[in-house]
């Protein structure tokens, strides 16, 4: 059945009004000059299934095992990445039109609003999946959709280690960062890792401790039996109801946190998260992009930026909340926790990272200067 002839057979069996049965299929297949059996009439029931619910034709990719992230750039581009690095997948869709569909009704199934007038959601479904939208409007491929595919299974620290993305050593001194109460941030690059990592590790909090964890997106699961996650909200098409991340830690504060958790720092809320640690919330973290270690603080003084405050400001608050920076590096395919860094005070006054502990491409574990410090630093707190 060609792409014209099943719009045919869709639109005839939608203008029913209901849920079709065997019989409505079977009229619809003969109205349109198709051959009636007991399998054409299974086939076009299961499609309509597919169309109607889940994420229709990329539903099989999602079940996927590892997948992480499903692309589709317009009606004749789908991507998967299970781990190892996008790769094309042998899956279209008939038209952009197709696409449009599929991604105004996953919008419409969390209340989102997408058309011309508001031509882009990013949203959560209710089983975990991220998935942002972006209509050929604004894309020169058509339609665009962006899932990212929640963990199916919580990772601890020794399975990092037992995979070989986490050298025992390192593994050790993070567990010893967790236990010591050392305020940190696990940054990297897009799908590096970084929140998989931040689970693990609040996975080793000492059940007796609360955590509050506030995210714009719910991402972090934390295999811990006292956490609550609060989620940021976006406007409504009237363009209110938006609770925004500051508003979020500032609500978790209120909220007899023994820990601060920012899923992710993108934000003015930056500036709530170093004035928390700065006021006796130890052993608070989060996640940040970055494409190194070494870049972190130039990443932090731009957000800080984005909630008022100076640079002066900015480095003194930073020096003050955050001792440390866990790196997770991305090669290829290849995930790996690559540094461990401190956030110290240089020359001029201004934040800067020294390296402590770094794990190269082949596995070798390297000491750096700030080795020493990083073992003072866990031996003081």
């Amino acid at each position: 059945m060609n792409t014209e002839e099943w719009e045919a057979v869709r639109t005839r069996i939608a203008a029913l009004g209901r849920d079709p049965d065997a019989t409505d299929i079977a009229d619809a297949l003969r109205w349109c000059g198709h051959v009636v059996s007991d399998s054409s009439v299974l086939a076009v029931s299961q499609a309509l299934h597919r169309d109607s619910v889940g994420a229709g034709p990329l539903e099989p990719l999602l079940a996927l095992p590892g997948v992480t992230d499903v692309i589709v750039n317009g009606p004749q581009e789908v991507y998967v990445d299970t781990g190892d690095g996008l790769r094309t997948v042998p899956v279209q869709f008939g038209s952009d039109e197709d696409v449009r569909r599929l991604a105004v009704r996953l919008a419409a199934s969390v209340g989102r609003r997408l058309d011309d007038a508001s031509p882009f959601v990013d949203a959560r479904m209710a089983d975990g999946t991220r998935v942002h939208a972006i209509l050929g409007s604004l894309a020169d491929a058509g339609t665009c959709l962006s899932l990212r595919v929640p963990a199916r299974s919580r990772l601890t620290l020794d399975d990092w280690v037992a995979s070989g993305t986490c050298h025992p050593e390192v593994a050790d001194v993070l567990r010893r960062m967790v236990a010591a109460k050392v305020a940190f941030l696990v940054s990297g690059g897009t799908g590096s890792g970084k929140t998989t990592l931040l689970g693990s590790l609040l996975a080793l909090v000492p059940p007796g401790e609360r955590i509050l964890v506030v995210e714009d997106s719910r991402e972090l699961d934390p295999g811990h039996p006292h956490c609550l996650r609060l989620e940021g909200r976006v406007a409504n098409a009237e363009g209110a109801g938006a609770v925004t991340m500051t508003q979020l830690v500032r609500q978790a504060l209120r909220m007899r946190p023994d820990r601060i958790v920012v899923g992710e720092v993108r934000g003015a809320e930056l500036v709530d998260l170093l004035i928390a640690l700065n006021t006796g919330h130890e052993g608070g973290c989060g996640t940040v992009h970055a494409n190194t270690a070494e870049t972190v603080p130039a990443r932090l003084e731009a957000l800080a930026a984005l909630g008022g405050l100076g640079r002066e400001a900015a480095h003194s608050q930073i020096a003050a909340a955050v001792r440390a920076v866990v790196h997770v590096a991305r090669d290829g395919g290849h995930r790996r926790v690559g540094e461990v860094a401190l956030l110290t005070r240089g020359s001029e006054g201004f934040v800067e990272t020294r390296r402590a502990l770094e794990v190269t491409a082949d596995g070798r574990l390297l000491r750096h200067d700030g080795t020493a410090e990083l073992e003072a630093v866990l031996g003081a707190t």
